[in-house]
């Protein structure tokens, strides 16, 4: 049954404005945010299905690419669903702001939210002024870390732009175990090499995993 042939007062949208999101049940919810299911599947029925199979959590964790592979779920879909992940986590991450670094917890805490679900690794710089105060941050790559493809320019060009006087090298592990690897320390001493050159400190590396850390400075 298509969702025009519900009863009026028992369609979603309408059911929201007479009684509000809280009268609404997780399917009917859903069925709000993706607004059209498919051939032979109206979208509340898609819903439970989604819900039923992956459980909400599991399905804001998938990725892009995994979303899509589901049946029903196309790149419009599948960007909704992900919108709504990451306003979340901006919203949570918003609550405790972090204005200036500390130590690496502060900077596992910046980040962690965003992080900690990530099904490939995201290498960040985050920017500091003299007195360590957060001035900006910079997404420098998406994949499988590699220090033949990190180049200090991609790395220090930010940096410079925003007049960093120190960065700091962020990056997560998906497997959640925040131990680096020989490629990690590899990085993390080339591109310290070339901060020294060119004024410009690397402070700490720090690797987010899913409830903890590893940072450079506090092993040495």
């Amino acid at each position: 049954m298509k969702i025009l042939d519900f009863p009026k007062q028992n369609r979603p949208r309408e059911r929201f404005l007479k009684l509000g999101p809280e009268a609404l049940s997780d399917a009917e919810l859903f069925a709000i945010l993706l607004r059209t299911g498919t051939k032979g599947e109206n979208v509340i029925d898609m819903s439970n299905r989604l819900i039923a199979e992956y459980g909400l959590n599991k399905l804001f964790e998938c990725s892009l690419k995994e979303l899509q592979e589901i049946k029903g779920i196309g790149p419009s879909k599948a960007m909704q669903i992900l919108t709504i992940a990451e306003i979340q986590k901006r919203i949570n991450q918003s609550k405790h702001p972090i204005k200036k670094i500390t130590c690496a917890e502060d900077v596992f805490n910046y980040f962690h939210e965003r992080l900690k679900d990530k099904k490939e690794e995201h290498f960040y710089i985050l920017m500091l002024d003299t007195k360590n105060n957060i001035i900006n941050e910079q997404l420098i790559s998406k994949g499988i870390l590699d220090a033949s493809i990190i180049h200090p320019r991609e790395v220090f060009k930010p940096a410079i732009k925003n007049s960093a006087s120190k960065i700091i090298l962020v990056h997560n592990h998906p497997s959640g175990d925040p131990s680096p690897s020989n490629e990690d320390l590899e990085i993390t001493e080339k591109l310290t090499n070339a901060g020294e050159e060119i004024g410009i400190s690397v402070l700490d590396s720090v690797i987010v995993g899913k409830e903890r850390w590893w940072n450079g400075k506090e092993k040495e």
